[in-house]
């Protein structure tokens, strides 16, 4: 026969017991019926809403990947002898020297589409190193500078040129220094106005014209190029 006490410890611990298991099984019944977490949403294209997973806002509708750089249109190559706005380019040509006297060549190129009509003389400005005006005289013809020069002192004409044709002029001065209290000019560039009214072409001198202090250049007309 079991004593009282015993038999009401037998019968918590039972209780304990069966209540530890009840409160398991209702545990487990819980987390059968909790859903999983949810995944990421979409949207009406295809793309997550979560938080973080938004696309680049460069890209964003573009269809294109993120960060992504479309490499710029590389620069059309450019030619160093194009042809100036008037259709016309000016070349130096070279000349000659002695004795002082000096003879500079030059030829107008026609590297437009269409023909260049010319007349008379060349508008002839000289430059200084800065583009200034020189006050030195320019002259038609040869007098009072030499003689004897036959592209210098030539009756002017009318010269019409085909494109790729050309147009020479010439020009004559002396190298003489005859005042020391006068300083010398030296013309390092030239602006040329080819016909009244036609844009005018600017020509960094390759020789620059050593006037001395005479202050005059003689200029001829155009003639045409031959050969």
């Amino acid at each position: 026969m079991i004593p009282k006490r015993q038999g009401r410890q037998v019968r918590w611990g039972r209780g304990v017991v069966g209540g530890v298991l009840a409160l398991g099984m209702l545990a487990g019944a819980a987390g059968c019926g909790t859903p999983p977490a949810p995944g990421p949403a979409f949207g009406p294209h295809g793309r997550s809403t979560q938080p973080g997973t938004e696309p680049d806002a460069t890209t964003r509708g573009t269809g294109a990947a993120p960060n992504r750089t479309v490499p710029a249109p590389a620069p059309e190559p450019t030619s160093g002898r194009s042809c100036p706005e008037g259709g016309v380019r000016l070349v130096e040509t070279g000349g000659d020297a002695a004795m002082g006297l000096r003879v500079e060549g030059f030829q107008l190129v026609n590297c437009g589409t269409e023909a260049y009509v010319l007349e008379g003389y060349p508008g002839v400005s000289l430059r200084d190193g800065r583009n200034d005006p020189l006050e030195v005289a320019v002259v038609h013809g040869a007098a009072g500078i030499t003689t004897g020069v036959p592209d210098i002192d030539a009756a002017p004409q009318r010269l019409t040129l085909a494109p790729g044709q050309a147009a020479a002029w010439s020009v004559v001065w002396r190298n003489l220094v005859t005042d020391s209290t006068v300083p010398a000019t030296t013309v390092p560039a030239m602006e040329i106005e080819p016909r009244p009214g036609a844009p005018r072409l600017w020509l960094r001198l390759a020789r620059p014209l050593d006037l001395g202090n005479t202050g005059k250049l003689g200029i001829g007309p155009w003639t045409a190029v031959t050969g």
